[in-house]
C-alpha cells in the first residue's frame, strides 16, 4: 500500500498520547503555549515539542502565539487514504462545530474520554477521534485493542463493541485478531 507521507505523519501524531493529550486540550478553545503547558502540567518545553510537531502536520494552527485545533485537516488527513466516507463527517462547517463541542463535552483535558456517549452521532465523533490509534493493516490481539484503549478510557470493553458495532474494527468470530476496517 503506498501511503502519501502527510498521511503517515498524522497517523504519527495521533500515535501519541502525549500529542493526544495537546488535541484534547485544543478541542475545548484556542490556548496558549503556557496554558496548555499549565493544563497538562508538563513543562513549557514539552508543550512546544508536542505543538511544533502538530503544526508541522497541519492539525494544529498557530497565530499569534495561540494554538488551534485545526478540525478540517484532522478530517482530510483522517480520512486522506479511505476511498468510502460516513455522512456523518461530511465536511461542513456546521459538522465541524458539533464535532468541537462533542470532544470538549466528552474529553478531559489530557484527551481521556471522560464519559462514553450513549447517542449514537457523539459515540461516533468519539470513535472517530480514538480511531487513529489503530494501524491500518494491522492486526491486533484483544490484549493490545484493550492497552491502545485504555490510554482513552478504562472501560474497554464498551468501546470495543462500539468499534464492533460501529464497522470501524473487525474480529474473528472467536475473538482472536482484531483489525480496523478500511472505510473506517
Amino acid at each position: 500500500m503506498d501511503t502519501p507521507p502527510q498521511v503517515m505523519d498524522f497517523v504519527k501524531a495521533m500515535a501519541s498520547a502525549e500529542r493526544l493529550r495537546v488535541i484534547g486540550v485544543l478541542a475545548r478553545g484556542r490556548a496558549t503555549q503556557a496554558e496548555i503547558a499549565e493544563q497538562l502540567h508538563v513543562p513549557a518545553r514539552d508543550a512546544f515539542e508536542r505543538l511544533s510537531f502538530l503544526v508541522e502536520v497541519g492539525v494544529v494552527t498557530e497565530s499569534d502565539g495561540v494554538y488551534d485545533l485545526n478540525e478540517k485537516a484532522i478530517e482530510s488527513l483522517a480520512r486522506g487514504q479511505f476511498e468510502g466516507k460516513r455522512p456523518i463527517y461530511e465536511a461542513k462547517e456546521e459538522k465541524q462545530e458539533d464535532v468541537r463541542k462533542v470532544l470538549k463535552i466528552f474529553l478531559n483535558a489530557d484527551g481521556t474520554i471522560k464519559q462514553i456517549p450513549l447517542e449514537d452521532k457523539k459515540l461516533v465523533i468519539i470513535l472517530n477521534y480514538v480511531l487513529p490509534a489503530f494501524a491500518l493493516d494491522a492486526t491486533y490481539t484483544e490484549k493490545e485493542v484493550n492497552t491502545l484503549l485504555r490510554r482513552f478510557h478504562t472501560d474497554t470493553a464498551t468501546l470495543r463493541r462500539a468499534f464492533i458495532d460501529q464497522g470501524l474494527l473487525a474480529r474473528e468470530s472467536d475473538g482472536s485478531k482484531y483489525w480496523r476496517v478500511k472505510n473506517g
